[in-house]
């Protein structure tokens, strides 16, 4: 772990295993963190902010060190994806890709960190003046997933030490290693001691992070069940924090469409890493007079893709990240059965030549889905589409909305009145037009509903990691005394 700018063991000298997905072997061990580690890393964080260099630094100062961690990244990006892809089984080329465009998050909110400023007040009575300052929070705890693990650490980390913060990253267990990398080079970009901390381990660890009385500012990337914990426990003690639960995301497909852009937006919308993403495409809503032939463009293509080591370039999608979320898929796939759809491709774990013991899935396409079925509703992060029929611009924004979350869409239609109109009736907060998977630094994303609680990326996420203060100052010399008795 990196605590207070050393690597350290947990103080139990307890580890853990982390699991190649494609081989189902343990390839690396990490420190499994307990509280007293997490107490170790908050108090290196409060020291840094409080009395430490960082405390001292000017704003343009530390973007410029934001600015020399994304050169540091841009050199190591090949040896951090290889090591993500042995993590969660995405591919390479999607991973070197993201750490291609992390440093992106880095120059960005580093350009911003002394663009920000406060404002003077105009008073009635004009011998005050009234200005306004924008401070950070404190110590921020940042928590991800495995399935981005260093772009998602990015989109947190960033704004909060463009704003002052310093962090104590708790990434998920599954997928430690590479953000033990991306972190291993702020000491080397010249960042003070303690700024960027990072534990690993479990839920006690996370547990811990997330109770911290001198933790500010929580932020999470995961699902509703942790996102509620978080916020129940954050609020308790009247702590701030953002969330990002995942999606039920539709793409809606026109009959006047570029069908055959749209299917390839649809597929990359949830075959796109292995659906393991939070804004996957898995209700794909075809207008009916195009339904069977979308339906079977879909079809063809899916039987098409070519699962295998991620690490080859041939391959077109890896394995689910754990055997837990393999199982998981198999389970959503078995009750939609149950309760009455129809396979139209795959369906089942993958056992052709070459896959080994690998946590593989068959990219699959259900059709006549009920209404209560659970495939509909919940996130099953992984590489299943449920297709459904739909009449009209009225009925596909009713079946969009039919869902807790709202945290992205996709509308494929040529028709540009139609596509901004529906764009306004979606209740998401992103929405593609013509496209799908597209995401920026610059950019607000964030959910709708269930989906979420704030946002990242954009000038204004720097926002969520500032704090407000209003400044009086009388400049009358004239004594302003209330219980002076005048003659």
């Amino acid at each position: 772990m990196i605590i207070g700018g050393r690597e350290v063991s947990s103080a139990s000298g307890d580890t853990f295993s982390s699991v190649n997905p494609t081989t189902g072997l343990e390839w690396a061990t990490m420190p499994d963190a307990g509280s007293l580690d997490v107490d170790r890393a908050v108090d290196a964080a409060r020291d840094s902010f409080e009395t430490g260099p960082w405390r001292t630094l000017s704003a343009t100062r530390r973007g410029r060190l934001m600015m020399r961690l994304a050169d540091r990244v841009l050199e190591r990006a090949d040896e951090i994806a290889t090591v993500e892809v042995r993590e969660n089984g995405k591919l390479f080329k999607e991973m070197r890709t993201q750490l291609g465009i992390v440093p992106d998050w880095l120059y960005y909110f580093g350009g911003l960190a002394d663009k920000i400023e406060g404002t003077v007040i105009p008073l009635d009575r004009t011998s005050i003046l009234n200005y306004t300052l924008r401070e950070p929070l404190g110590v921020v705890g940042i928590i991800t997933p495995w399935n981005s693990p260093v772009l998602l650490t990015a989109m947190g980390l960033c704004p909060a030490l463009a704003a002052g913060n310093t962090v104590v990253i708790k990434p998920s267990e599954m997928a430690s290693a590479g953000v033990l990398e991306f972190a291993r080079l702020a000491a080397d970009a010249g960042f003070p001691p303690g700024v960027i901390n990072v534990v690993t381990g479990g839920p006690s660890a996370g547990e811990a992070l997330v109770a911290h009385p001198d933790v500010a500012k929580v932020t999470f990337t995961g699902g509703q069940r942790g996102g509620r914990q978080i916020a129940q426990t954050v609020g308790a003690r009247l702590g701030k924090y953002t969330l990002e639960l995942g999606g039920k995301s539709p793409n809606i497909v026109f009959a006047d469409a570029d069908l055959d852009a749209a299917t390839a937006g649809v597929l990359a919308g949830i075959y796109g890493a292995g659906g393991q993403t939070c804004v996957a495409g898995s209700r794909a809503l075809l207008e009916r007079p195009v339904f069977d032939e979308v339906l079977e463009r879909l079809r063809e293509r899916a039987d098409t893709i070519r699962l295998g080591d991620p690490l080859n370039a041939e391959t077109q999608m890896g394995p689910m990240a754990t055997e837990q979320q393999l199982m998981n898929v198999e389970q959503f796939v078995s009750d939609a059965e149950s309760d009455g759809a129809s396979v139209v491709s795959g369906g089942a774990r993958a056992q052709q030549p070459g896959l080994g013991d690998g946590f593989f899935f068959q990219p699959t396409i259900l059709r006549n889905v009920p209404a209560g079925s659970a495939v509909l509703s919940r996130e099953v992060f992984g590489p299943v589409l449920a297709v459904i029929p739909f009449d009209g611009d009225d009925e596909a924004a009713q079946i969009a909305n039919d869902t807790v979350y709202g945290l992205a869409a996709g509308i494929w239609t040529q028709n540009v009145k139609r596509a901004h109109r529906l764009a306004r009736r979606i209740q998401a907060g992103t929405v593609w037009i013509n496209t799908y998977r597209a995401v920026t630094f610059n950019s607000p994303f964030g959910g709708y509903k269930q989906s979420g609680i704030g946002h990242v990326n954009g000038a204004s996420a720097v926002d969520e990691y500032l704090q407000t203060k209003s400044v009086w100052v009388e400049l009358d010399d004239e004594l302003q005394d209330p219980f002076t008795l005048k003659s």
